[in-house]
């Protein structure tokens, strides 16, 4: 008998994965698309769909519904990747779609991630929606009137799917406790209460519910009877985990952004397009790196050059307007623009700073002097009394006091002199100077 090796070992499927739904009965949510005698439901019980797209944040079950159109349905059903997939790749398909539409074989192609679909790579598909050679599944977690090629969206029907509920999660929740699909063959004890935590804390995800329980349970204490006891500080560790919990490509995929972000901040231009390759040449949605390059413009460079956040938002259009893998060269630049401009997070700190003293004092009532008063009644209580309109000023500055009196001196912008902030570090120090000595007056 040859022996298995512990890598030989089967890996157990996901929660997610084991709970998907197969049947629309099983599925949760939707009833505006799929509840009794609802459209999008009697198309699927026909096998009479039509080319579609499906539009919804993610873990609301765009994917879901197209597999189970998948098993309803008598037509040859295909799944397309917007990143392995090219031109070439496309036009293949699509002329086997033709040979089956001459044997009377109807094509269902289900494209997920349409939005990453350049326009190039959407043309191909139109003749053959056109012609009614297949019949176009698509889903989108973007808005499709802007990611969608016009000719192709008016070939579709669009159905918008809405974020789940906390009581549709929780239901999620509670039917993967007790099915043997998921944990049902366990004994496993939570409480409804904190059941309803991960519901909430999934924010509409059921994807990202049922890992997190999936996390929770496995990281549960075992009794000496074998029950799985789930207890509140299983739950808050695991919850601090939530970007590692949805990704495809788990801890490294954030470990890799990670190492993009740093290598930008260390000024490493060579180190970071290297980090970039590894995301890109993975699969990586471009969406997201350039989100993230968005983000660090503002985060480490700030007002030392503020042309960065500009080439951050350039290179991110870029990025929607050609997708992969053109717009590899556009982050590329990105990366290498931000690696190589002056590093200042003065803005970042600036809101940090103020973000605490924000919490803390949420009921901090705003200056009557700079409150607006649209009625007499606000007249009468001094709302605006004593408002100093700068531009009325020469030198277009007053010593009008603006934050609440609690707050009175507190400053939370600190300039560095790195690139341009240089400048605005001698504009605040000349403002700062103007005010102490025209207070005093």
């Amino acid at each position: 008998m040859k022996q298995t090796s512990f890598l030989e070992q089967p890996v157990a499927e996901p929660l997610a994965s084991r709970m998907r739904p197969t049947t629309l009965d099983e599925f949760v949510g939707q009833k505006h698309l799929i509840g009794e005698g609802k459209l999008l439901r009697k198309m699927i019980e026909s096998d009479n769909v039509s080319s579609m797209i499906f539009w919804g944040p993610p873990g609301v079950g765009k994917t879901t519904l197209a597999k189970i159109i998948a098993t309803k349905t008598k037509s040859e059903f295909i799944t397309f990747s917007a990143v392995t997939s090219g031109i070439k790749e496309i036009k293949n398909v699509m002329e086997d779609a033709d040979k089956n539409r001459a044997m009377g074989i109807k094509t269902i192609l289900f494209v997920d991630e349409i939005h990453r679909f350049n326009k190039a790579q959407q043309d191909a598909f139109l003749p053959f929606v056109e012609k009614g050679a297949i019949i176009l599944i698509g889903a989108t977690t973007e808005n499709p009137s802007f990611e969608v090629n016009n000719a192709l969206l008016s070939r579709c029907r669009v159905f918008v799917l809405k974020e789940l509920t906390s009581d549709d999660i929780f239901t999620l929740l509670k039917r993967a406790i007790t099915d043997e699909k998921g944990f049902g063959k366990e004994k496993i004890e939570i409480s409804d209460d904190d059941i309803k935590i991960i519901a909430e804390f999934a924010n509409g995800d059921a994807r990202t519910a049922l890992t997190t329980l999936d996390m929770i349970i496995i990281n549960g204490e075992v009794d000496e009877k074998g029950a799985i006891k789930v207890s509140k500080d299983t739950i808050e560790e695991c919850l601090t985990k939530k970007t590692l919990l949805y990704d495809k490509n788990g801890e490294e995929h954030y470990n890799i952004i990670s190492a993009l972000h740093k290598s930008m901040r260390n000024s490493d231009p060579d180190a970071a397009v290297y980090w970039l390759a590894r995301m890109l040449e993975a699969g990586e949605d471009p969406i997201f790196v350039a989100r993230r390059i968005a983000r660090f413009a503002s985060e480490d460079i700030g007002l030392a050059d503020t042309n960065a956040l500009n080439v951050a938002i350039n290179v991110y259009h870029a990025c929607h307007f050609i997708g992969m893998p053109e717009c590899n060269v556009h982050l590329a630049e990105a990366v290498i623009y931000m690696s190589l401009a002056p590093k200042s997070n003065a803005c970042y700190m600036a809101y940090q700073n103020a973000s605490y003293d924000a919490k803390r004092m949420l009921a901090e009532p705003v200056p009557l002097v700079i409150r607006n008063a649209p009625t007499k009644l606000m007249g009468d209580l001094d709302y605006g009394k004593g408002y100093q309109y700068a531009h009325n000023t020469e030198d277009k500055l007053t010593t009008m006091e603006c934050m609440p009196e609690s707050l009175k001196g507190k400053t939370y912008y600190h300039p560095t002199t790195q690139g341009n902030e240089t400048k605005f570090k001698e504009r605040l120090e000349y403002i700062i100077k103007w005010k102490k000595e025209h207070s005093k007056k």
